[in-house]
């Protein structure tokens, strides 16, 4: 197959060559015309391949056993690999990858801060997707569309995340488009996260009891507790921190070193330099690091924060004409108690959005601000943990989550009715009782929407929403009230896909609803979102137009109620 006419299949856009002239000469017009079609088929492929390259994977997951913290145990191995193979594109690729599940449980994928433009049916998680069934595939087909920077993808049902099938997913920009410093010597990636030596199905028969989970034994570095990358004296490197943990924020450091930040999650930042940046679960950053020490071995240190007891995992930088190991003593977390909050929100206000880079941005032409709009409808989401039926549970405004036998998206698409409630799930919290249901909340395409969360918990919490971005604009102690966008940041607010909520504090956004479809609006922080902290924005416009959402995938899975219907 053509990538031209993969193209039309992969997304449905209708194309048409044409060709009239006003008259054609009997003896050659018709040849000539015949050549000219050809020539222009032949650019506009040649267009597609120079500017949306198609890059084809084929991924088998399994289980393997290996010992990441010293004792053999199972894990889930995508082509044998733990964590899985790296995926990396460039802005505008397009991804045809075919997933195998050779588990003995249903399986899926999500790409987690790959905004699926226009293609919520590619966005791997239960309110869009089937699972995979066991000895069975599925392609996805989707595109990294205006974007760049540095993301994950991981599984996104049966706590599956407990047991691995995570890895890392980096966009690199086009090289028509400048970054907003110079090129670096290298690239690491470090995927930072805490874990478990019990089996996943463990944990997940634990909270399916109504039993929190305990705390982590440990904590990996690229799955392992001893790595080490290795640079040259005099250079910089690009170190690409991802926490793909299930509860833990990690913060992050090197000895004798600084780090630069320059990116979080698409956005390029100011770029002020640290000592230790926190890192909190699903996020990502992406700092420079100069290679201007003496040449030996340095510690790279990860550490969980906001815990009594500290788990720590190290790593080493080792400059290619170092004859010393790294010695001395690791380098300090921040200064403070275990629960120093007010040291990790400041920092926080620190990431600002470097306005003169050249990015992809949710508003790339930069047709609007931000920070001069009134947004259209304000949310105030409030997390709790209710006991429903005698078990714990998480919950939304009251409302804790429950995934129905079929796909959000299929039932919407399908009209199958019974399937979800748009009713449920109220704009600000109320007191009462906590209870199940399918919760919906409907908005319109191209609203532009305030949400403050509120948490008003003793814990930290992760907030993650998929096919956006959205300007993280305000964070502060204690309950939100409207005095409050006082303190907001309307100028130079980062765009990130994962945002903080600090212990009985809260954290505003604003969100620019110009990408429809079904969207998982969750906890990033695992045992939440399984046990019900998530629900689904449907942004929606009634009139169906390609330039709006892609068709339905012609591949795509049927499961529950949708089994026999048609795409």
């Amino acid at each position: 197959m053509s990538v031209l006419a993969l193209m039309v299949e992969t997304f449905s856009f209708p194309v048409t060559l044409q060709a009239e002239p006003r008259s054609v000469d009997k003896m050659g017009g018709t040849g000539l015309l015949h050549v000219f079609c050809i020539l222009v088929a032949l650019v506009s492929v040649s267009l597609v391949q120079a500017e949306d390259a198609y890059k084809f994977y084929t991924w088998t997951v399994t289980y393997g056993t290996i010992s990441p913290l010293g004792s053999p145990q199972q894990v889930i191995l995508i082509n044998g690999q733990f964590p899985g193979p790296r995926l990396d594109l460039v802005t505008n690729d397009n991804v045809i990858l075919n997933l195998i599940n050779k588990l003995d449980e249903p399986f899926l994928l999500t790409w987690n801060g790959i905004k699926q433009r226009k293609n919520s049916w590619q966005d791997g998680v239960l309110g869009t997707n089937c699972p995979i069934p066991p000895n069975s595939n599925y392609t996805y087909k989707f595109q990294a569309k205006d974007q760049i920077g540095t993301y994950t993808y991981f599984p996104s049902t049966q706590l599956h995340k407990a047991a691995g099938g995570f890895g890392a997913l980096n966009v690199y920009h086009r090289s028509v488009i400048p970054i907003p410093y110079p090129n670096p010597d290298g690239d690491f990636t470090l995927l930072i996260g805490d874990w478990y030596k019990t089996n996943h199905k463990a944990l997940r028969q634990s909270l399916d009891s109504g039993k929190s989970l305990p705390y982590p034994d440990g904590l990996l570095i690229n799955g392992q507790t001893h790595s080490s990358f290795t640079g040259n004296q005099g250079k910089t490197y690009m170190f690409r921190i991802s926490n793909v943990g299930l509860q833990t924020s990690i913060n992050f450091r090197i000895q004798g070193h600084t780090l630069k930040l320059v990116e979080v999650e698409g956005s390029h930042t100011l770029q002020n330099l640290y000592d230790s940046l926190d890192v909190h679960v699903g996020q990502s950053v992406s700092v420079l690091v100069t290679l201007n020490q003496p040449p030996k071995d340095y510690f790279v240190v990860a550490s969980t924060r906001f815990s009594e007891t500290t788990l720590t995992s190290t790593a080493v930088l080792h400059y290619s004409n170092s004859n010393s190991p790294a010695s001395g003593p690791l380098p300090a977390p921040p200064v403070g108690k275990y629960n120093d909050y007010d040291w990790s929100m400041k920092q926080a206000r620190t990431y600002r959005w470097n306005l003169t880079a050249n990015a992809a941005r949710p508003n790339p032409q930069g047709s609007f601000h931000y920070g001069k709009i009134t947004p259209t409808r304000v949310f105030k989401f409030a997390n709790s943990a209710p006991l429903i039926n005698g078990k714990l549970h998480y919950a939304v405004n009251k409302v804790s989550y429950v995934n129905p036998d079929t796909p959000l998206k299929l039932a919407d698409y399908f009209n199958i009715p019974g399937i979800f409630d748009v009713n449920l799930l109220q704009n600000t919290p109320s007191n009462g009782a906590g209870f199940i249901g399918t919760s919906v909340v409907p908005t319109n395409l191209h609203d532009f929407i305030e949400v403050i969360f509120q948490n008003n918990e003793n814990t930290m919490q992760s907030w993650h929403l998929d096919g956006y971005d959205f300007w993280v604009i305000g964070y502060g102690f204690g309950q939100w009230t409207d005095a409050s966008r006082k303190s907001y940041n309307l100028v130079d607010a980062l765009t990130r896909h994962t945002a903080q909520v600090y212990p009985n504090s809260w954290t505003s956004i604003l969100v620019s609803l110009d990408n429809q479809g079904m969207w998982n609006l969750r906890s990033a922080i695992w045992e939440r979102q399984y046990l019900g902290q998530q629900f689904y924005l449907r942004v929606w416009n009634a009139q169906q137009s390609l330039a709006n959402e892609y068709n339905i995938p012609n591949n795509v899975l049927l499961c529950g109620k949708a089994v026999g219907h048609h795409p």
